[in-house]
């Protein structure tokens, strides 16, 4: 890690950040929903929850995001800066701001399981689902 890390509330001028990363085509392979979040939907949800939301700044410029929202944590870091232990920091945050959050992680999102496993989650669930036999493969 180098620069000044820091963590910020989420003020409106962060929104479009945590929108575009969140629907950064390697992000968003880490979210259980695949699809896109259009501006207004997602102006409407941060109205709602970004006093549940976090940035991660560094040298003021923000690289990541965490947020609990009915004690489900979503958490990305920029794929430039991911490997640099700011997962660990957001996540290690979010927990001391909202204790009873939890971590729902696809089980193919190894990177995932393993910042959460360090900051010492333990896979306590499966939940297991139909494939859609109807999409094309």
């Amino acid at each position: 890690m180098s620069g000044k890390i820091s963590i910020d509330s989420c003020w409106p001028e962060h929104w479009e950040f945590v929108r575009n990363l969140r629907n950064h085509p390697i992000s968003k392979k880490g979210f259980i929903s695949q699809e896109d979040i259009d501006w207004l939907t997602h102006k409407r949800y941060m109205v709602q929850h970004s006093g549940n939301y976090w940035i991660l700044l560094k040298d003021n410029n923000p690289i990541g995001f965490v947020g609990s929202v009915c004690d489900d944590i979503r958490v990305a870091v920029l794929p430039e800066e991911s490997g640099n232990g700011y997962g660990k920091i957001l996540i290690n945050h979010v927990m001391s701001q909202r204790p009873s959050s939890q971590a729902k992680v696809k089980l193919e999102n190894e990177a995932s399981i393993k910042v959460f496993e360090s900051c010492g989650f333990k896979k306590k669930y499966y939940i297991l689902e139909k494939e859609d036999e109807t999409k094309s493969v």
